[in-house]
């Protein structure tokens, strides 16, 4: 056999650290930003207590990425920390305007969680679980169907279900 017949040796193949742009981020004020590699590692829904406290909301919606591919870009200098020792977990605030910035679990020290809400664009990743469900507030919207609000444009809600006439009879 000719060298040039021998068959070359496997070229390891390199995997790309990022599939393209980096998804980019920033607080209410624009005083903290940041980025990660996309795409991000998860998306998740959060109807933990503690979650729906730091945000104000019925619940906080998350994407993780794994640290080395989370970078400050803007105010790192900026950010406050709470740590939470009953939970083990750090939460990071811009000083400035309050926003929940990024999530951290002492139990998953390469992660870092930032709030979806905080992306300017595409991530990667949609947020297909739902961290602590059983914790889902009676008062959550679940996908009942809206209708406009006359005379209020933009603005939806959730008709009330009238009972129906044979349902009432019965009750007197």
């Amino acid at each position: 056999m000719l060298p040039e017949d021998e068959p070359e040796p496997a070229k390891k193949k390199s995997k790309a650290v990022s599939a393209g742009k980096p998804a980019a981020g920033q607080c209410l004020c624009g005083k903290v930003a940041f980025e990660i590699d996309v795409p991000a590692r998860w998306a998740w829904h959060d109807h933990s207590p503690s979650s729906r406290r730091a945000h104000g909301a019925v619940y906080a919606t998350y994407v993780g990425s794994w640290r080395k591919r989370f970078r400050i870009t803007k105010g790192e200098n900026s950010l406050t920390r709470f740590e939470d020792k009953s939970t083990k977990t750090t939460r990071s605030f811009c000083a400035q305007c309050g926003t929940p910035v990024i999530y951290e679990r002492s139990r998953s020290p390469h992660m870092v969680n930032i709030p979806r809400a905080l992306f300017s664009g595409r991530t990667g990743r949609q947020p297909l679980y739902h961290i602590a469900i059983e914790q889902l507030q009676e008062w959550a919207w679940t996908g009942e169907p809206l209708v406009p609000l006359k005379g209020f444009p933009g603005v939806v809600w959730q008709r009330s279900k009238k009972k129906k006439a044979s349902e009432r009879e019965g009750m007197f």
